[in-house]
């Protein structure tokens, strides 16, 4: 099998997202009053709504619709005014009705967008990309100085409830093949959740895992949802297809499912890509069907024969009238927007100079980009001059720490503001030099200390006078004049060599720039 950059040289892949994610911060189910609480045991949140037990009927959570109307006006959508609830029928035990009440046609949320930013190694999937010059367009993509701009095409969100959670005991990866026997937590049945469908718009796995870190920044700014992958609150189904480059009809696509992290999305949709060129060119046919990822296995296998719109039935809920939103409702719920991501990046590129990479980074965690403004308000007048450093300590540093350390947060580190300041300020006067900074920054974890007490305790304190390095680079010069002359004579690698010697007489604490700088004008 091919690699994928040889595969999309010579195939366009064309891939859509249907993202799910579970309103995990209302309080109760979509139809009924039954508690949302993620690990209870089993079966302690359900009632004859939710089981679906004969006369129940449901009544509808407003909160939830409130939560909806909130994504798409995020995501720039059309907020329908008039839209209903469907049955969408089918036979499995993960729903005890055997129906699961979703929306039809029409959702409460229809035609948004977001746009992506792709550089880096991700722009390099994109090969279409490359031959464009800076500002020029391709079909939905503009060409940037770090890499593109992608346009990308909400269709739809739609609201629908979850459905309860099978368990397979026996066999050796917890699936229905192989299992004895399955067991049902209807717990989740019933949760409010919502599904945001995009367009084919998407061409390489790589935006596919962009779109999906912004979607879920989005959610979690406006608070709708906690967005967690583990426990399967934000999850995501890939459709993919192929054709030859320069093609415009689509090829036939798979839906994978299971892709339950940001690299499993990458990586599903990679091997997918790669397993279509295969197939396609040894002449063979691709299936409509639905396909497991199997991240340990490192490959896709087959589910199930896809589903069409017909198997399923569907015919308006007679349970539930159909809504009418009125413009108060919206503008209610529009006023309830916080900042969001994008906007937060363009304002820290504007108020304090930032690269739009730093401020995209920054704004991937608000945790992260609330702390970087604190940061800011500390500095005061120097928030100009500090903010780069501050940026790069957050982005590199902070979230190094934080990935290695899975379960922290970063106010339940010992690095405050102030001390991110202090730090930041120190290297910048010369006080410490960069890799100076990154122990300082260890022992504040460490150590629960000041940056500045840290440094005083430990001497590391840079001595940048001139004249008192410049009498050391003169002793040191005067003691080797064969290493001079070799430098002289054309080795000049030996600049590492006066340096070390220069930095051994002052103890490490001489600063390596002005050392490099008087160095430079006694060699000549």
């Amino acid at each position: 099998m091919r690699v994928l950059e040889e595969v999309l040289r010579d195939w366009e892949a064309v891939i859509g997202l249907e993202i799910h994610a579970e309103l995990t911060t209302l309080e109760t189910k979509m139809f009924c009053g039954c508690k949302l609480e993620f690990g209870a045991p089993p079966n302690t949140h359900t009632c004859p709504v939710c089981l679906g037990l004969p006369g129940a009927l449901p009544v509808p959570n407003k909160a939830a619709i409130e939560s909806i109307v909130l994504a798409g006006l995020a995501t720039n959508c059309d907020i329908e005014r008039r839209s209903m609830f469907y049955r969408k029928n089918y036979m499995y035990p993960d729903m005890a009705k055997n129906f699961q009440t979703t929306q039809g046609p029409v959702a409460f949320c229809m035609r948004g967008h977001l746009d992506l930013a792709v550089d880096g190694p991700a722009a390099r999937e994109r090969v279409d990309a490359a031959a464009l010059s800076e500002g020029e367009a391709l079909g939905n993509i503009v060409r940037t100085a770090e890499g593109y701009t992608a346009h990308v095409g909400i269709t739809r969100i739609h609201m629908e409830e979850d459905a309860g959670k099978m368990v397979h005991v026996g066999g050796g990866e917890g699936r229905i093949a192989g299992a004895t026997h399955s067991l049902v937590d209807y717990n989740r049945a019933g949760t409010p959740l919502i599904e945001l469908v995009t367009e084919p718009d998407l061409r390489t796995p790589e935006e596919a895992r962009l779109f999906m870190q912004k979607l879920r920044q989005i959610y979690l700014a406006i608070g709708i949802s906690d967005c967690s992958m583990e426990e399967g609150s934000l999850r995501c189904d890939g459709n993919v297809s192929l054709r030859r480059r320069g093609e415009a009809e689509f090829g036939v696509k798979t839906e994978l499912k299971n892709m339950n992290s940001f690299k499993n999305l990458h990586d599903g949709l990679a091997y997918e890509i790669c397993r279509q060129a295969e197939v396609l060119e040894e002449g063979g046919r691709v299936l409509q069907e639905t396909r497991h990822w199997d991240p340990s296995a490192k490959r896709t296998i087959v589910m199930r024969t896809k589903e069409t719109a017909d198997d399923y039935r569907l015919f308006p809920e007679p349970d539930l009238a159909p809504y009418n939103l009125s413009e108060e409702f919206v503008e209610r719920v529009r006023a309830k927007l916080p900042e969001l991501p994008d906007a937060r990046a363009a304002r820290f590129e504007r108020d304090f100079g930032l690269s739009p990479y730093d401020a995209r980074h920054l704004v991937e965690s608000a945790e992260v980009a609330a702390f970087f403004e604190a940061c800011m308000d500390e500095a005061a007048a120097e928030a100009g001059a500090l903010a780069k450093p501050v940026a790069n300590l957050l982005i590199n540093d902070v979230t190094a720490h934080l990935n290695a350390h899975a379960g922290e947060a970063l106010a339940d580190l010992p690095l405050t503001p102030a001390r991110a300041v202090e730090l930041v300020r120190l290297v910048s006067e010369d006080a410490i030099s960069s890799k100076q900074g990154k122990e300082v920054f260890a022992a504040v974890l460490a150590e629960d200390e000041d940056p500045a007490v840290i440094v005083e305790a430990r001497g590391m304190r840079q001595v940048s006078d001139a004249g008192a390095i410049e009498a050391v680079v003169d002793a040191v010069l005067a003691a080797n004049p064969d290493k001079v002359a070799q430098y002289q004579g054309g080795k000049t690698g030996l600049i590492g060599f006066f340096v070390g010697q220069c930095m051994k007489e002052m103890r490490g604490q001489g600063n390596p720039k002005v050392i490099n700088e008087l160095l430079a004008k006694r060699l000549g």
